[in-house]
């Protein structure tokens, strides 16, 4: 049976809202919340790949399993490439990379990612939910994926484009984007070690370097859409979304 890893990257330099993995709900740190979610779909080892050793610290703290990476990474790709290396695993089949900023995200998609990836042994894999309504399309701070066919929860259909332009005059196939990602081991290596595509500059998306050089990425539909925290008020908001579900 192929086995997963979970890595996930975390830094205290973010540029929005520094600090914030360290930030705390239910007195508890946001990437220790992300952490637990992700240990509750026995998938694989968790581990958190940080930059900084207060995250370091904090996570082991509240009993997670981390390792400290370099401060020069330019991506979370980077970064958890370095984590799994430096962790010398050999038996490890994929990686899944899960961001360390939505701890409300639903264990069973990320279940449901990695069952797709395994049956269909994909290069990469992702998650996108559906559009709700037309301003989703034209807001340019929503990354949206147009597929290959219609998703449904039985399908991993092919990514064409990851766009964050206005798509309210297309209509066929495209989906909110969710910014988690498996790879298998070989292909991850392979993507750290390509050039950055004028693509990806162009459009601040690290997903296009993969397609610019015909690495397939397959996309799963998720029941839901976590909320990512990149400001204050995304921290309060969630904070008290999920201290009230407490």
């Amino acid at each position: 049976m192929p086995k997963t890893i979970i890595l996930i990257p975390s830094r205290m330099s973010a540029s929005r809202l520094p600090g914030k993995p360290l930030l705390k709900i239910n007195n508890l740190p946001i990437i220790s919340h992300v952490f637990n979610k992700a240990k509750k779909t026995n998938i694989g080892r968790v581990i958190v790949c940080a930059e900084d050793e207060e995250i370091f610290k904090e996570v082991k703290k509240n009993g997670g399993e981390a390792v400290l990476t370099s401060d020069k990474h330019k991506s979370g790709s980077d970064r958890i490439l370095e984590g799994f290396q430096k962790l010398g695993i050999r038996d490890i089949d994929y990686i899944l990379n899960l961001q360390g900023d939505e701890p409300n995200i639903d264990e069973e998609d990320i279940i449901k990612l990695n069952n797709f990836m395994i049956s269909s042994n994909a290069n990469i894999g992702t998650l996108a939910t559906k559009i709700k309504n037309n301003t989703m399309l034209s807001n340019k701070n929503i990354v949206k994926v147009t597929l290959t066919e219609k998703l449904s929860n039985y399908n991993f259909p092919a990514a064409i484009n990851f766009s964050r332009e206005n798509l309210s005059n297309m209509y066929k196939n495209i989906y909110h984007h969710i910014g988690i990602y498996i790879y298998r081991v070989d292909i991850l290596e392979k993507f750290v070690n390509f050039d950055q595509t004028k693509n990806e500059i162009e459009h601040k998306l690290e997903q296009l370097r993969a397609l610019d050089n015909d690495i397939k990425i397959n996309v799963a539909l998720a029941k839901s859409s976590p909320i990512g925290i990149d400001t204050e008020e995304d921290y309060l908001a969630l904070k008290k979304i999920m201290e009230y579900k407490s």
